[in-house]
Protein backbone atom coordinates (compact mmCIF):
# COMPACT_ATOMS: atom_id res chain seq x y z
CA UNK A 1 0.00 0.00 0.00
CA UNK A 2 1.37 2.90 -0.86
CA UNK A 3 1.58 6.11 1.48
CA UNK A 4 -0.72 9.20 0.66
CA UNK A 5 1.39 12.55 -0.63
CA UNK A 6 2.40 14.04 2.79
CA UNK A 7 1.99 11.69 4.80
CA UNK A 8 4.90 12.77 7.09
CA UNK A 9 3.37 15.89 7.79
CA UNK A 10 1.36 15.13 10.89
CA UNK A 11 -0.71 17.54 12.20
CA UNK A 12 -2.38 18.95 9.05
CA UNK A 13 -6.09 18.19 8.44
CA UNK A 14 -6.47 18.44 4.99
CA UNK A 15 -10.00 19.50 3.37
CA UNK A 16 -11.29 16.77 1.50
CA UNK A 17 -14.09 16.56 -1.38
CA UNK A 18 -16.38 14.32 -1.07
CA UNK A 19 -18.46 12.69 -4.02
CA UNK A 20 -21.26 9.99 -4.07
CA UNK A 21 -21.17 7.50 -6.80
CA UNK A 22 -23.80 4.49 -8.13
CA UNK A 23 -23.65 1.09 -8.30
CA UNK A 24 -26.71 0.33 -10.91
CA UNK A 25 -26.28 -3.70 -11.76
CA UNK A 26 -28.76 -5.74 -13.24
CA UNK A 27 -27.63 -9.03 -14.56
CA UNK A 28 -24.30 -9.17 -13.68
CA UNK A 29 -23.78 -5.88 -15.79
CA UNK A 30 -22.73 -2.37 -14.51
CA UNK A 31 -24.11 0.58 -15.95
CA UNK A 32 -21.29 3.04 -17.16
CA UNK A 33 -21.32 6.37 -19.03
CA UNK A 34 -18.35 7.92 -21.13
CA UNK A 35 -17.49 10.79 -20.28
CA UNK A 36 -16.51 14.30 -22.77
CA UNK A 37 -16.40 17.98 -22.29
CA UNK A 38 -15.76 17.65 -18.41
CA UNK A 39 -12.33 18.19 -18.41
CA UNK A 40 -11.42 15.10 -16.73
CA UNK A 41 -10.82 11.33 -17.75
CA UNK A 42 -13.05 12.54 -21.36
CA UNK A 43 -13.53 9.42 -23.07
CA UNK A 44 -13.31 7.25 -20.29
CA UNK A 45 -16.16 5.28 -18.74
CA UNK A 46 -17.75 6.01 -15.24
CA UNK A 47 -20.34 5.23 -12.79
CA UNK A 48 -22.92 8.09 -12.23
CA UNK A 49 -21.26 10.34 -9.81
CA UNK A 50 -21.39 13.53 -8.66
CA UNK A 51 -20.11 16.35 -5.62
CA UNK A 52 -21.90 16.05 -2.30
CA UNK A 53 -23.07 19.64 -2.55
CA UNK A 54 -22.89 21.82 0.93
CA UNK A 55 -26.23 21.11 3.06
CA UNK A 56 -26.51 17.44 1.28
CA UNK A 57 -25.70 14.28 2.64
CA UNK A 58 -23.97 11.27 0.64
CA UNK A 59 -27.53 9.97 0.10
CA UNK A 60 -28.89 12.58 -0.91
CA UNK A 61 -26.18 13.87 -3.53
CA UNK A 62 -26.55 10.40 -5.19
CA UNK A 63 -30.71 10.59 -4.97
CA UNK A 64 -29.82 14.07 -7.61
CA UNK A 65 -27.42 12.93 -9.16
CA UNK A 66 -29.07 9.59 -10.36
CA UNK A 67 -32.05 12.09 -11.05
CA UNK A 68 -29.47 14.76 -13.69
CA UNK A 69 -27.37 12.77 -15.17
CA UNK A 70 -29.52 9.08 -16.21
CA UNK A 71 -33.04 10.11 -15.44
CA UNK A 72 -34.29 7.79 -12.68
CA UNK A 73 -35.55 8.02 -8.92
CA UNK A 74 -33.40 6.09 -6.52
CA UNK A 75 -35.98 4.73 -3.97
CA UNK A 76 -33.81 3.21 -2.16
CA UNK A 77 -30.22 2.35 -2.08
CA UNK A 78 -27.20 0.57 0.09
CA UNK A 79 -24.32 1.60 1.03
CA UNK A 80 -21.55 -0.51 -0.64
CA UNK A 81 -18.01 1.11 -0.84
CA UNK A 82 -15.89 3.89 0.22
CA UNK A 83 -12.48 5.60 -1.23
CA UNK A 84 -9.83 7.71 0.13
CA UNK A 85 -7.87 9.19 -2.32
CA UNK A 86 -5.41 11.56 -3.48
CA UNK A 87 -5.36 13.34 -7.39
CA UNK A 88 -4.10 16.85 -6.69
CA UNK A 89 -6.29 16.70 -3.15
CA UNK A 90 -7.77 14.43 -0.97
CA UNK A 91 -10.89 13.05 -1.67
CA UNK A 92 -13.38 10.53 -0.38
CA UNK A 93 -15.84 8.73 -2.32
CA UNK A 94 -19.34 7.01 -1.39
CA UNK A 95 -20.05 4.25 -3.52
CA UNK A 96 -24.04 2.86 -3.17
CA UNK A 97 -25.63 0.14 -4.90
CA UNK A 98 -29.21 0.97 -6.18
CA UNK A 99 -32.12 -1.68 -4.52
CA UNK A 100 -35.07 0.13 -6.26
CA UNK A 101 -35.49 2.42 -8.54
CA UNK A 102 -38.57 3.99 -10.97
CA UNK A 103 -37.59 4.68 -14.74
CA UNK A 104 -35.30 3.47 -17.12
CA UNK A 105 -32.29 5.30 -17.73
CA UNK A 106 -31.51 7.49 -20.23
CA UNK A 107 -28.57 9.57 -20.64
CA UNK A 108 -30.08 12.94 -19.29
CA UNK A 109 -26.83 14.91 -20.08
CA UNK A 110 -25.09 14.29 -23.70
CA UNK A 111 -23.20 17.00 -23.13
CA UNK A 112 -21.21 15.57 -20.34
CA UNK A 113 -21.58 11.89 -21.69
CA UNK A 114 -21.83 10.56 -25.51
CA UNK A 115 -22.46 6.69 -24.08
CA UNK A 116 -24.25 4.51 -22.08
CA UNK A 117 -24.21 1.32 -21.91
CA UNK A 118 -24.35 -1.86 -18.63
CA UNK A 119 -21.15 -3.91 -19.32
CA UNK A 120 -20.09 -7.31 -17.17
CA UNK A 121 -19.09 -6.70 -14.05
CA UNK A 122 -16.14 -9.38 -14.79
CA UNK A 123 -14.92 -7.59 -17.99
CA UNK A 124 -14.95 -3.80 -17.51
CA UNK A 125 -14.02 -1.19 -20.77
CA UNK A 126 -10.01 -0.85 -20.59
CA UNK A 127 -10.98 2.70 -20.80
CA UNK A 128 -12.74 3.16 -17.28
CA UNK A 129 -11.64 5.53 -15.02
CA UNK A 130 -8.89 3.69 -13.14
CA UNK A 131 -10.36 4.41 -9.52
CA UNK A 132 -14.09 3.75 -10.31
CA UNK A 133 -12.39 0.16 -12.01
CA UNK A 134 -10.98 -0.66 -8.70
CA UNK A 135 -14.02 0.30 -6.24
CA UNK A 136 -16.28 -1.69 -9.12
CA UNK A 137 -13.32 -4.64 -8.82
CA UNK A 138 -12.69 -4.20 -5.23
CA UNK A 139 -16.92 -4.36 -3.80
CA UNK A 140 -18.13 -6.97 -6.88
CA UNK A 141 -15.24 -9.57 -7.23
CA UNK A 142 -13.03 -8.99 -4.22
CA UNK A 143 -15.73 -8.00 -1.71
CA UNK A 144 -14.42 -5.24 -0.49
CA UNK A 145 -16.02 -2.13 1.07
CA UNK A 146 -13.06 0.03 1.61
CA UNK A 147 -10.36 1.00 -0.87
CA UNK A 148 -7.50 3.88 -1.38
CA UNK A 149 -6.27 5.27 -4.70
CA UNK A 150 -3.23 7.71 -4.24
CA UNK A 151 -1.66 8.65 -7.61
Amino acid sequence: MNDPPGALCRGKRPGHVVASHLFLVRDNKILLLRRKNTGYFDGFYSVPAGHVEEGETAVQAIVREAREEIGILLKAVEFAYVMHRFEGHYRVDFFFKALEYEGTPVNMEPDKADHMAFFPLNSLPENTVPYVKKAIEDYFLRGRAYGEFFV
